[in-house]
């Protein structure tokens, strides 16, 4: 692995990492009110382009780290649609 995957897992892990937090949040207040519905709805399907672009170009790095924040863009996805 060169040091372009490298950076490449590592702004990835940290993308991901940034949905934690608010998905934790949502879990334990079940409240989204303040969430955009379009916000989610908009990042999940940029995510999951990217995700195609990686599969394509067998990307490992945007492979892995884009299907871990569209994994958690999804689950907040339910979470808006479950608690509003």
């Amino acid at each position: 692995m060169d040091y372009v995957e490298i950076v490449g897992f590592v702004a990835g892990i940290l993308t991901a990492a940034a949905y934690v937090p608010q998905v934790i949040k949502s879990m334990h207040s079940k409240s989204t009110k303040d969430l955009s519905l379009w916000w989610i709805a908009i990042s999940a399907a940029g995510l999951f382009l990217w995700e195609i672009y990686g599969l394509v170009i067998l990307s490992y790095p945007l492979i892995f780290t884009n299907l871990a924040s569209l994994s958690l863009a999804m689950y907040m996805l339910y979470l808006k649609t479950k608690h509003g």
